[in-house]
């Protein structure tokens, strides 16, 4: 995920969520997080967004919201959405793996759909560690992978200790 992957093949993606969406809103994948009003999250690997509009109701007006991505077309569609829907407390930001923001800042990072396209795992991981709170989650799924290779991936560097399972997400909390 050093590069960022075609124009063509991201609009491609982009419409293939569109249908995704209908039949699996993303609120219905959240409502596992347990994302409260106030929340600071960082939607890592966003991709056009899909999660923002519902994370930036669950968080609402006290809580933020920062969509990162290496793709400028994403950051573009993530833009649009803020514009749209009139988004106040979404920020974005465009790069390979550094957030820019503080030590400790974030309640939750969502790690959805990008691990496994990831050139550098354990700097993005290390980063994550660094921006999450102490007792912050770390929510991932990533369909290219199977369970025990997502559990031994986010925790052999003891970055990460599983702590519980959803019915399409894995929460992770920090090791201090």
């Amino acid at each position: 995920m050093d590069k960022p992957m075609s124009d063509r093949h991201f609009k491609f993606m982009t419409f293939g969520y569109k249908f995704r969406d209908l039949f699996l809103p993303r609120r219905k994948i959240l409502d596992e997080v347990g994302i409260k009003e106030g929340f600071q999250i960082l939607d890592y690997g966003c991709g056009p967004g899909g999660y923002i509009v519902p994370v930036s109701k669950l968080v609402g007006k006290s809580g933020e919201v920062y969509a990162l991505d290496i793709h400028p077309l994403a950051i573009q569609k993530v833009k649009d959405s803020v514009s749209k829907y009139n988004l106040l407390n979404v920020k974005t930001i465009c790069s390979d793996c550094k957030t820019g923001l503080p030590d400790n800042s974030i309640d939750t990072v969502l790690l959805y759909d990008a691990f496994h396209d990831l050139d550098h795992p354990n700097r993005v991981m290390k980063e994550l560690h660094r921006v999450l709170k102490s007792k912050g989650i770390l929510s991932f799924s990533d369909h290219h992978m199977k369970e025990n290779e997502i559990v031994s991936k986010l925790t052999d560097k003891c970055l990460f200790r599983l702590s519980g399972k959803g019915k399409r997400t894995y929460s992770f909390l920090k090791e201090e």
